[in-house]
């Protein structure tokens, strides 16, 4: 089962990135291999975080899934997780953090998934790496695109 975990420093606030994070229904305007989005729910939670229910729709070749997942927002702390409800995985897990730091902030990106298809698993774990670095560098150009280059 795939896993990637990764620090990058930004030179945007951690409020910024968290919110382009947060985005997920703009997610298919920049994000590779993602033709699709939609929120099934948004609520507030007593403990002060939002649980958003999504649909995302992935292609990739000949493969098109959709894959629903519960996407919590930690506002006060800068974290996003994610958890996998339905659709072509077996697991799906994602944590986003995010810290101002000097000129910029700091995130902090895991996720950790694994297909119930043994061919699209196989065609994954080729690519997995490239893959995960084109998706995180699509933040990246997001943000510049949003809060401008500095």
């Amino acid at each position: 089962m795939p896993t990637h975990s990764e620090t990058r420093f930004l030179p945007y606030s951690a409020q910024q990135m968290y919110d382009l994070v947060a985005d997920v229904g703009s997610y298919p305007q920049f994000l590779p291999w993602n033709s699709a989005a939609r929120i099934r729910s948004r609520a507030q939670a007593p403990d002060g975080s939002e649980v958003m229910e999504a649909d995302l729709v992935i292609s990739f070749k000949v493969f098109r899934e959709r894959f629903g997942s519960r996407v919590v927002l930690w506002p006060q702390e800068k974290r996003i997780e994610t958890e996998y409800l339905d659709g072509p995985f077996r697991h799906m897990r994602s944590t986003w953090k995010f810290r101002d730091a000097e000129g910029g902030c700091e995130v902090d990106f895991f996720v950790d998934f694994e297909f119930r298809n043994a061919i699209l698993q196989g065609i994954i774990g080729v690519v997995f790496n490239e893959a995960m670095l084109r998706i995180v560098r699509a933040f990246e150009r997001r943000a510049a695109d949003l809060y401008g280059r500095r």
